[in-house]
Parts: structure tokens; sequence; C-alpha cells
């Protein structure tokens, strides 16, 4: 992908004028108000009208994340092969499929492997959907629409999230079950908004001298400065284990804040990101600048830690106080890593394999998500300030190297012409939309 500093359209005029974005949005919009339903309700679910235990429910979801980490190139690979948007639709009826199996597990050994099936399917599906971004948006737009699309991602989960409560409410394995069926529904309803889709499928691979087919098989695992990066951004991704395991145990068992407080976080987070995410994207429009801004974004996540870490200093309004001001920060900082993420994956990769680049930039993120809890277990939970300090030492330290380590230039990558601007010779240019 070649980037250029062109200033970006505002949010509305984007979805107003480019109808691609506009289905793309629509798509996520409906996609994860499923997610949203789904992933409120499914841990009450499993333990309450399945009767498994939370053990056994936490084994079982460790299990297929682990999984998950090795979906990514596979999928990028096929999504090279066959084309993403042929991938995608047949990989979402398949993820209605595996949602709606939850229905019928009545044992922990059907459990583990229908959650194997789904979080492969999900993990597989997000690479893919990253790769057809990549090959049919133009460059000027990328970062700009990635990040309208995860504001809208947001206000999904948050929708879907709320409607979930009335399945809560009733605690009651039809109204779970209610759920499950609607978040098939809306990966079916993907599918279709996928099907009218005002691109063609792209599937070059082809040298744009010769025409001659170009074999990349591999590429992306060989490529060890891509390597390097994918896992330095999959450092800073642990911060979401914070949010999701640090916080609300750190809260409960260290400070003197009201439990009332985690709610607040994940309220404070999720309106940074709808709200703000496009923003803090605007910057970010070459590699140098997408290393900046995880450099800015890992030392804002590392101020983060030691505000959480200064909640077990005061009396309950202090501890409140440091918490939801580290939550600022800490949404903050998730915003840089995010936009600056997303072109690093971009334009790193060689634009002839971007299914297989993709996934290995999503399988990194995966296997954060799957160590997070346990990272956050091993510092904060065992070592409470000092491992917030750890922590922080960790971002600033990943940060820190994105900068230096995007300005080496691998003899593969020589050889290959691969990274910033390898798109303008790549033979394969976005396609346009009418």
């Amino acid at each position: 992908m070649t980037t250029t500093a062109v200033r970006p359209a505002s949010s509305g005029r984007l979805l107003r004028h480019d109808p691609l974005v506009r289905r793309l949005a629509l798509m996520s919009l409906v996609t994860n108000i499923g997610n949203g339903l789904f992933v409120t309700v499914s841990v009450l679910f499993l333990t309450r009208s399945v009767g498994l235990t939370p053990g056994r429910t936490a084994l079982g979801l460790a299990a297929a994340g682990i999984c998950g980490v090795f979906a990514g190139v596979p999928a990028g690979r096929l999504a090279d092969r066959v084309g993403s948007k042929r991938l995608l639709l047949v990989v979402g009826p398949l993820e209605a499929v595996a949602v709606l199996g939850y229905a019928f597990v009545h044992s922990f050994a059907a459990f583990v492997a229908l959650a194997c099936v789904a979080t492969l399917l999900e993990r597989g599906a997000a690479a893919v959907r990253s790769a057809l971004i990549a090959r049919v948006l133009p460059a000027e737009r990328q970062v700009h629409s990635r990040a309208l699309l995860r504001s809208v991602m947001n206000a999904g989960l948050v929708v879907g999230s709320g409607g979930a409560a009335l399945a809560l409410q009733a605690d009651s394995y039809t109204g779970y079950v209610t759920v499950m069926v609607l978040d098939a529904v809306s990966f079916l309803g993907a599918a279709v908004l996928l099907a009218g889709l005002p691109v063609a499928d792209v599937t070059d691979g082809r040298d744009a001298g010769t025409g001659a087919p170009v074999r990349t098989r591999g590429a992306a695992l060989r490529d060890r400065r891509y390597l390097l990066v994918a896992a330095l951004h999959a450092v800073l991704e642990l911060q979401l284990a914070l949010l999701s395991v640090g916080i609300p145990l750190w809260t409960v068992l260290a400070t003197d804040a009201p439990a009332a407080v985690v709610a607040a976080v994940n309220v404070v987070n999720c309106l940074l990101v709808v709200v703000f995410q496009v923003r803090a994207s605007r910057g970010v429009v070459d590699v140098p600048s997408a290393a900046r801004a995880c450099l800015r974004g890992a030392l804002l996540l590392a101020v983060g830690c030691l505000l959480y870490a200064a909640a077990q200093l005061g009396p309950a309004a202090v501890a409140t106080a440091a918490i939801l001001l580290g939550a600022l920060v800490h949404s903050l900082g998730e915003l840089l890593t995010s936009a600056g993420g997303w072109t690093l994956s971009l334009d790193l990769a060689d634009p002839r394999s971007h299914g297989e680049y993709q996934g290995v930039f999503m399988s990194g993120q995966a296997a954060a998500h799957v160590l997070g809890p346990v990272v956050v277990g091993l510092t904060v939970v065992d070592h409470g300030a000092v491992g917030w300090a750890v922590l922080a030492g960790v971002f600033a330290l990943a940060g820190a190297a994105l900068p230096a380590v995007t300005r080496t230039r691998t003899r593969s990558e020589a050889g290959h012409g691969h990274g910033p601007g390898a798109g303008a010779s790549s033979g394969e240019q976005p396609t346009a939309v009418h």
C-alpha cells in the first residue's frame, strides 16, 4: 500500500459519498450488534443453562483462543488464492451455524469442540476482512476508513450489549437461545450485505511487468521485520486484558473504589473509541507517522498503568478518580496504537499477499488476547503496584522499539520490493467503485 499525506474527508462525508465504505460500515454494525448480544450472555448461558462450571468454561474458552491464534495465516493464504469476498461469503454462514450450535451443547467435550471451531472461523474471518479492505480501498483512505469502521464496531457492541440485558434479566434457556438466533441472523445479514459490495473480488498475484503468476506463499513468515513489528504491536495489544481482567480484579481486590467504577471504565473506553477513533487516525499517513503514533500510544498506556497503581494509595474518592483518569489516558493510548497498527500492517506488507500478511498480524493480536489474562495475573494480581510498573515498562519499551524497527530494511524486502511504496509497482491497484 502506498500512502499519501492527503487530508481525509470527514466521517459523515465519507459515508455519504462512498458506497463502498458505507456498505462496509453497515456490515460492521450488523455483525457487532450480534457479537455484543452473544458475548454478553455466553458465559452465563454456559454456566446456568448448560451446567458447566466456571473453571471448565474458562478452560474451554482458553483452548478456543489458542486455536484462534493459528487461524489467521491459513485463512489469509486461502483468501489470496480464491479471493477475500468469495471466502467471506462462505465463512459468514458457517459462523452463523457455529453460533446456533451452542444451543445443542450439553457436555464439556462438545462445548470445547464447538468453541474451537467457532473461534477458528472468527479469527480467520477477521484476517480475511482485513485483507479485503487492504485490496479494495484506495491507499489514502485506508487508515481513516478503518478508524471509522472501528468506531462503528464499538457502537454495535454497545447496542448489542444493551439489548442482551433483556436476556440476562429473563435468565432462561429460551432467552439465551433467542440471543444466539439473533447473532446468527446478524452473520447472515452481513453476508447479504457483502454479496452486494460494489467491488469485484481481487486475486491478482501477478507480476506487473510479465503478467506471470508470482509465488509468494510463506512470504510473510519469512519477512523478519514484519514478524517483529507484528510481535511488538501484539505486546501493545495486551492492553485489552487490562480492561477485561486487570481493572475489575484490581478495583475489587486492591482498592477502596466501588465495584461500579468497573462499568464506568468500560463506558469511558467505548465512548472514546466511538467518538475519537477517526480523529486519532488523521495524522497517521505513512510508516514513520504510524510508528510514532504507536510510540505515543504506548507511553500513554504506560502512564495509564501508573495511574491504576496509584489507586491503591488513597481512599475511595481518590481511588475512583485515579482509575477513571487512568482509563481516560489508557483509552487515548489505545486509539493511537490502533491507528498506527493498521498502517504498519498494510504498508509493510507485500501487496501480492495481503491475505497472508494480514493473517500474520491478526495472529499476533489473537496471541495477545490469549496471553493477556495470564500476563495480567502474573503482574497485577500477583504483585500489585509493582506489577503495574512492570507493565508500564513493557508498553514503553515495545512502543520505543517500533520506530527503530520500521526504519530498517531487510534483505528479503530489498529483493522482493515490498514494504512502504511497494503497492505502486505490484500490479495490484484497489478496485474502482462506480
